[in-house]
């Protein structure tokens, strides 16, 4: 079984609007880039990693570079690595397991700028108040 650990090396994140006026409505562009697959050893490889967070209009910057370790059975390993050296886009666990990390991290750190998470919030459709019917008899 293969297990993931992803470690960020480098992180940096600034706020460019002021902090007295108000947020427009942004777009929120995310970009996540598996740099390479390193062979490292005969059961584990290094996968660094480039993860960055624009907004549009320009209201913040967040940019996380890191590696993750993956770890598994020779045969396991070696098929990942023969994947990677015939330019197959890596495997969904380690895309997965860094875009978790990195996702969580990006959060927190919205949060202490004060700005627009990089994930969608959830939308509550607006809800029309119902009449109840009158009942049919009094007491």
């Amino acid at each position: 079984m293969v297990r993931v650990n992803v470690f960020i090396h480098n992180l940096s994140a600034e706020r460019f609007w002021d902090v007295d006026k108000p947020l427009p409505p942004v777009r929120i562009a995310t970009n996540l880039n598996v740099v390479g697959i390193n062979k490292k050893n005969e059961d584990w490889l290094e996968a660094p990693f480039v993860f960055t967070i624009n907004y549009q209009p320009a209201v913040a910057q967040i940019s996380m570079k890191g590696k993750a370790r993956v770890k598994g059975t020779k045969d396991e390993i070696e098929k990942i690595h023969n994947a990677y050296t015939k330019k197959q886009p890596p495997p969904a666990i380690i895309v997965q397991s860094i875009s978790n990390v990195v996702f969580l991290e990006s959060v927190i750190i919205s949060r202490t700028l004060n700005i627009p998470p990089p994930i969608p919030l959830p939308k509550i459709p607006p809800t029309k108040k119902k009449k109840l019917p009158e009942p049919d008899y009094r007491a």
